[in-house]
């Protein structure tokens, strides 16, 4: 089969990760070994830096300056939140056209894959050879077809220890700790909280995800519980948590709903949720020291938690899609495949089973009696994660009371 020859343009959208730039760095380096793609640039901003020709000639960045950026968490080529419609990605398939770009890769998220949908069409319509292969990315674990997403094993472990660290301060200090993660519709990366747990009464003890509807009463029944065996509790709740209407939690227990620029209710950046739950539980228990956190963007592009097999991962499925649209001339978005215990192999699935749909955790992942997630979701993530720091508590024997016998 004749090859294409032609310039290459790559792009990152939506919210940032620990390993974006490793996918970046992976395609780029990848395009640069083929004759057949004669410059690759990068876009500024994501497609916003396609329609407004703000493009870096990646081909003469040094590879050591590549890799030094591949190693630095968030958007090295900075990134967008536009939601291109048709008559948007006419424009971006315009400029690629007049810039001779014959290779098209995106890196994000259900959005992006439908931008590169919609792209590939034009090109197609047109009759213009134009290879648009999507690289997978979100902290939210939440693309469809794929085992799991790079980007979301760091995030896992971020959350992961984090929430080791703050059951810590809470085995001290006892009370109740409200930790809010994000996920608007998947709780992949809430449930990963769990990780940092070694001893039976460490937290968190209680762990609530947009899979299931959230009930007040039983969120309190919960909490109380909990408090009584424990004498506290550490709790982990999915920003997005919904009632059993679909609405989400926010906007019925807070008072104030911000929205974002595409109406929806604002859930991160926001501490709203926490505190409606942290004053929930101390009107409803009288329990005095309730502590609540949001991560917000803290688990995005934490410096220093990488998961060392996120970063691999990530790294692979850049040059994984230089080579199908290379080798295979073919358009699609690069999967990941779970072959053993723990290996995986990639794959490219046809643009529209990823565009736009999110998936979720399976019920099988969910523990619903005890509020927590089971071994098979503990299969599932923990090679995703990886190794934990390791943690201690004293062991030593109980000193006889002298005088205060009670």
């Amino acid at each position: 089969m004749e090859k294409i020859t032609g310039k290459a343009v790559i792009a990152q959208g939506g919210g940032p990760t620990a390993v974006i730039n490793q996918s970046l760095v992976g395609a780029v380096l990848q395009a640069r070994k083929y004759p057949w793609i004669e410059n690759i640039y990068g876009a500024r901003h994501g497609v916003r830096g396609i329609i407004d020709e703000d493009m870096l000639d990646l081909t003469q960045a040094t590879t050591h300056n590549l890799e030094q950026v591949a190693l630095t968490p968030s958007s090295g080529m900075l990134s967008t939140r536009d939601k291109p419609d048709e008559e948007y990605c006419s424009r971006i398939f315009e400029v690629l056209r007049a810039h001779g770009v014959r290779y098209f890769y995106y890196i994000g998220g259900n959005d992006s894959a439908d931008t590169c949908r919609i792209v590939n069409e034009n090109a197609d319509a047109a009759g213009y050879e134009l290879r648009v292969v999507h690289i997978p990315k979100t902290i939210d674990n939440d693309l469809l077809v794929t085992d799991h997403c790079p980007g979301y094993g760091s995030a896992a472990k971020f959350v992961s220890q984090a929430f080791a660290g703050v059951n810590l301060d809470n085995w001290a200090i006892p009370g109740v700790y409200i930790g809010v993660v994000m996920g608007r519709h998947a709780g992949f990366l809430t449930a990963a909280s769990i990780f940092g747990k070694k001893y039976p009464d460490d937290g968190p003890h209680l762990v609530y995800i947009p899979e299931r509807p959230f009930d007040p009463e039983k969120f309190i029944g919960d909490v109380d519980r909990c408090y009584q065996e424990f004498g506290r509790c550490v709790v982990a709740v999915s920003e997005g948590v919904c009632d059993r209407e679909g609405n989400p939690v926010v906007a019925t227990l807070s008072k104030t709903q911000e929205r974002d620029a595409h109406g929806n209710i604002q859930l991160s950046g926001t501490g709203a949720l926490g505190d409606a739950l942290g004053q929930l539980i101390k009107d409803k228990l009288k329990i005095k020291r309730v502590r609540c956190d949001t991560f917000g963007y803290l688990q995005r592009s934490f410096l220093g938690v990488v998961s060392d097999v996120d970063a691999h991962e990530a790294r692979e499925v850049g040059e994984k899609a230089v080579q199908f649209s290379v080798w295979e001339n073919v358009d699609g978005s690069v999967a990941i495949r779970r072959t053993g215990d723990y290996s995986v192999e990639y794959f490219l699935t046809p643009l529209k089973t990823v565009a736009r749909h999110s998936k979720h955790m399976p019920d099988a992942f969910i523990d619903d009696k005890n509020s927590s997630v089971t071994t098979a979701f503990k299969n599932y993530a923990r090679p995703l994660v990886g190794s934990m720091p390791q943690l201690e508590r004293i062991s030593a024997p109980v000193v006889s009371k002298i005088i205060n016998h009670s």
